[in-house]
């Protein structure tokens, strides 16, 4: 299956209108539908158009409640605990960042974990957003259970991703990354292009290495066993314990200290019970703020002039290459998958929204092998 290209503000229009459908207010569905497109503008197809089905499917059977709005169940002046009583991930994550914002302006420090969430977006935009305002932000989530513990065969722990953005010039430092090898978002991906996993991505029920996309989605869903590998593998000579470790921080900062479920609990039945965490710290209270992100700003100057490898012309910086793809995207139009568009297609006909009205006359060929998102 190939790819077609939209301009951003079809895509804003179209996922606007669809959230509005669900019954979420202007506010909430613009709030959705930026987290959504700012994966796309970044290039990171896992997390863009594609989750559509993913929250389209959720929301039809109740693992997401629109009507749900995020309450504040403990806080201090630094810190708080957020329930999303099972709500849209979007909208429980910008609540908690912003409170953390909040925060960190009164406090110089705002730390911010929620429970009884669901899928979120990407991490980086909510770290993102604390960077916008001059802060130093970093987010995290668990997920549903995809990385099997090193010497294990059982997912027991999420993607769980780790994100950090610090403003800069020209242009801010951004982290975002998964703890996994991949995202499952990925595997989706391949899923739908019928294409094998790259070795060192997967393993089966059995905990042997797999390529078969399809197999390793079913088996995460039915939790039969298998999973995602943690960075560095399965095995400790390349650093999969360190993977695994990463993950545990991030399941700290976002299951335990919000007492909600680790990544192992999520996903059962109806109840999503996704948990995330979210930092906001004023540079200024370790001095002059001006001062450090000016020095932020020589160091990553240092590495981009720094000696490169044989062959390589370039050093990139993180957050670079996302400034590179926003620019891209918005000239030259988002692509998107053909499948995601057959499902994109199906939304529409469940919520009696007309494709054509964004898309014309094209039409998304439908694969004799895919099966959908899981």
């Amino acid at each position: 299956m190939g790819y077609t290209r939209w301009k951003h503000e079809t895509l804003v229009k179209l996922c606007n209108d669809a959230f509005r459908k669900f019954g979420f207010n202007g506010e909430e569905a613009g709030i959705i539908t930026d987290v959504l497109l700012l994966s796309d503008l970044y290039g990171i197809e896992s997390h863009g158009m594609q989750r559509m089905a993913r929250y389209y499917n959720s929301i039809k059977k109740g693992m997401i409640k629109v009507e749900a709005k995020p309450e504040v169940v403990f806080e201090t002046p630094v810190s708080a605990v957020i329930d999303g009583h099972d709500g849209m991930g979007q909208l429980i994550g910008h609540r908690g960042m912003t409170l953390a914002i909040e925060k960190a302006r009164t406090s110089g420090v705002g730390i911010v974990t929620a429970r009884n969430s669901n899928h979120y977006g990407i991490a980086g935009y909510f770290a993102k957003m604390a960077c916008d305002e001059g802060l130093i932000g970093m987010s995290f989530t668990n997920t549903t259970a995809i990385m099997v513990p090193t010497f294990g065969k059982t997912a027991m722990l999420g993607t769980n991703p780790i994100a950090c953005a610090m403003p800069a010039d020209p242009y801010p430092f951004f982290y975002d990354a998964s703890t996994t090898v991949v995202t499952r978002g990925k595997l989706e991906v391949y899923n739908k292009m019928d294409k094998p996993l790259p070795d060192g991505w997967a393993l089966d029920m059995n905990g042997r290495p797999s390529t078969d996309a399809s197999d390793v989605l079913k088996n995460i869903v039915a939790k039969k066993g298998g999973g995602i590998m943690p960075l560095g593998g399965s095995s400790e000579e390349l650093g999969s314990h360190k993977g695994y470790g990463f993950a545990m921080l991030c399941e700290i900062f976002s299951s335990i200290l919000s007492l909600g479920m680790t990544s192992n609990h999520t996903s059962q039945g109806s109840k999503g019970g996704i948990c995330h965490g979210f930092l906001a710290i004023n540079p200024a209270i370790f001095g002059d703020g001006d001062a450090i992100k000016a020095h932020l700003s020589n160091f990553l100057q240092e590495l981009r002039d720094s000696p490169k490898a044989d062959g390589q012309d370039r050093i990139y910086t993180h957050g670079e290459k996302e400034v590179a793809a926003v620019e891209a995207m918005m000239k030259d139009g988002i692509p998107i998958n053909d499948n995601t568009l057959v499902e994109v297609l199906e939304m529409c006909e469940y919520l009696d929204m007309d494709f054509s009205a964004y898309f014309g006359d094209y039409r998304p060929p439908v694969s004799d092998t895919f099966e959908g998102s899981y």
